[in-house]
C-alpha cells in the first residue's frame, strides 16, 4: 500500500522552529521511508512508457531503502553502516532533500549542513571562494553574515591561493578540504557527512574528527556514513545497519559493528521483504551460548572448542602485566576436511575498536590439511604492550575454498583481558621508549678558546663538555 510522499523541509533554512524542536527534541525524524528506482531492460521501454504507448508494465521495482524508520534526537551522533548498495547515501540525500522518496514522511527539525558525495553543492566553474558564497547563500546567510565566516572557513581549508582557482583544477584532497570548511563553519545545528572525510590525508582527517569532538560537546546532532568502523566505534552514540535497503537493527556500536561482520562474511542472511530487528533474531540470541555471552557464528565445518590465555610462568590467566609474555590458546576440532586453515585473533578495547591482531597468514604459517575428527591446538605467543586497561579478545578459524572466504567459526569476545600497568602513555600502545639525554655546556661564543688558545671547532663533540648522560633501561 503506498503512503504519502512527504517531505518536512521549513527548517533547513535559517527560520527554524523553535518551538517544535524544544517540544520533542527530535532533530531527525524518518517514518516508513522507502525509495523505489524503476529499471528497464531497454531505453526503448523507458521511452514508451512516458509517452504513454504501453498498457504493460516495462520496468521492474528496485527498493533502494523499504520500510525505514529511524528516530535522531538532537545532540545525538549516529552512525549509518553496511555494505556497498546498502542505501546509506540514499538515506542521507533524501534527509538532505537531493532526493524525494517514493514513500514515507522525514521531518528535520534544524538547519542541516551536509557532506556528500565530492563536488555536491559545488559549481565546477566557480572559484573556491565563489563556491563559498554560492553555498552559504544556499543555506540561508546573507553575504555579510559569510564575510564574517570566511577567514575562519580559509583557515580551516588551508588550500591558499587555490582558492581563488575554479575548483575543476583541484585534486580530491583540495575539494574535500574546502568542502568540510565550508560545512562545519556555518553553524549548523545538524551535521551530515557521508564518507567524504576517506580522501584527506591522515592530518586533515584528524582536523575533522576534533570537530566532530566539538560539535558533539556543543550538543550539535552528527550523521555519519563510514566504511571506517574505528571512527564509527569512536565518536556514535549509536548505529544503524543497513543491507540491501532493509534496516537490520539498531543499537551501540559494538553490537552493530559485530552483526556487520556477519552480513559482510554471509552469515546473517534477510529476505528483501523481512524488516526484523537483527538483535530480535532467535537464531542471533541464541549464539550467545557461553557464560560469558560470547557471539559465535560460522559455518562449523571447523570448531573452537577451548581457549585460554596464559601468563609468562605457563599459569592460565585472565590478567596480563604490560611489557610481559602471554599466550593465546585455542584448540580447534575438525568436522570436515578443510585444505588450509587460517587460525585469527583480534585484540578490541571495550568500545569495540580493533585495537590489533593477527592470523597464521599474515605470520606466513601455513598449516597442513586438516582431516575430519582432527584436532588442532594453536598458540599465540607475545609481548603485551597495551596500556592498562579492559580489552576483549576474538577468535577465528576461516580459509579460502576456491577464491570464496569462509568462516568456520567465529567466537567475538571470547575473553575479558585486564592489562596491569603502572605506566600509561599516549594511546592504545606503549612504544617502550628508551629516553637518553646528553647535556653540554654552551660555549659563549663560537671563537671561544682552550687554555692553550686554540679555538673549539666543534663544541658539540668536545667530550669534556659532556656533563651527564641518562638513559632509562
Amino acid at each position: 500500500m503506498k503512503k504519502e510522499c512527504k517531505i518536512n523541509t521549513e527548517n533547513y533554512v535559517k527560520e527554524e522552529r523553535h518551538e517544535a524542536r524544544s517540544a520533542d527534541k527530535v532533530a531527525i525524524h524518518v517514518d516508513h521511508l522507502s525509495k523505489m528506482y524503476k529499471l528497464y531492460e531497454k531505453p526503448m521501454d523507458r521511452l514508451k512508457e512516458s509517452l504513454g504507448l504501453s498498457k504493460k508494465k516495462k520496468y521492474r521495482e528496485h527498493f533502494a531503502l523499504s520500510e525505514i524508520d529511524i528516530t535522531i534526537n538532537q545532540g545525538e551522533c549516529v552512525g549509518i553502516i553496511g555494505t556497498n548498495g546498502s542505501g546509506k547515501s540514499t538515506i542521507l540525500k533524501i534527509i538532505t532533500g537531493v532526493l524525494n522518496p517514493t514513500f514515507g514522511n522525514v521531518t528535520v527539525n534544524g538547519r542541516i549542513s551536509a557532506l556528500l558525495e565530492l563536488g555536491a553543492g559545488f559549481n565546477m566553474e566557480y572559484t573556491g571562494l565563489e563556491n563559498i558564497y554560492l553555498n552559504g547563500t544556499m543555506i540561508g546567510f546573507s553575504k555579510e553574515e559569510i564575510d564574517a565566516k570566511l577567514d575562519s572557513i580559509l583557515e580551516f581549508a588551508d588550500i591558499g591561493d587555490f582558492v581563488h582557482q575554479p575548483v575543476k583544477t583541484y585534486s580530491s584532497g583540495m575539494f574535500v578540504r574546502l568542502a568540510f570548511a565550508v560545512a562545519i563553519n556555518i553553524e549548523p545545528e545538524i551535521l551530515i557527512v557521508d564518507e567524504a572525510l576517506s580522501v584527506g590525508d591522515v592530518f586533515f582527517q584528524a582536523k575533522c574528527y576534533h570537530k566532530f569532538e566539538e560539535f558533539k560537546e556543543m550538543g550539535k546532532t552528527i550523521l555519519f556514513v563510514s566504511h571506517d568502523l574505528s571512527s564509527i566505534s569512536k565518536y556514535c552514540d549509536r548505529v544503524v545497519l543497513l543491507n540491501h535497503g532493509i534496516k537490520l537493527g539498531e543499537g551501540t556500536p559494538k553490537e552493530m559493528i559485530d552483526a556487520y561482520k556477519r552480513v559482510l562474511v554471509g552469515q546473517y542472511v534477510v529476505e528483501e521483504e523481512s524488516q526484523d530487528n537483527l538483535l530480535e533474531d532467535p537464531d542471533l540470541v541464541a549464539a550467545a551460548v557461553r557464560e560469558s555471552k560470547t557471539l559465535e557464528y560460522g559455518s562449523k565445518q571447523a570448531e573452537i572448542t577451548e581457549f585460554y590465555i596464559t601468563d609468562d610462568s605457563g599459569v592460565k590467566t585472565t590478567a596480563v602485566m604490560k611489557n610481559e609474555e602471554f599466550v593465546i590458546m585455542m584448540k580447534v576440532l575438525f568436522h570436515e576436511t578443510v585444505a588450509a586453515p587460517i587460525f585469527a585473533f583480534s585484540i578490541k578495547d571495550i568500545k569495540g575498536t580493533e585495537i590489533t591482531g593477527t592470523n597464521t597468514m599474515f605470520e606466513k604459517v601455513f598449516p597442513n590439511s586438516s582431516k575430519a575428527g582432527e584436532i588442532k591446538e594453536i598458540t599465540f605467543r607475545q609481548k603485551m604492550q597495551l596500556q592498562g586497561g579492559e580489552y576483549l579478545l576474538s577468535l577465528g578459524v576461516t580459509g579460502y575454498e576456491g577464491d570464496d572466504f569462509k568462516v568456520y567459526h567465529r567466537l567475538y569476545d571470547a575473553i575479558n583481558i585486564t592489562v596491569i600497568s603502572d605506566k600509561n602513555t599516549v594511546g592504545f600502545y606503549d612504544c617502550m621508549s628508551q629516553v637518553g639525554i646528553k647535556e653540554y655546556q654552551a660555549a659563549s661564543d663560537d671563537n671561544s678558546k682552550d687554555k692553550k688558545g686554540n679555538k673549539n671547532k666543534d663544541k658539540h663533540n668536545d667530550k669534556d663538555k659532556i656533563i651527564e648522560y641518562r638513559a632509562n633501561a
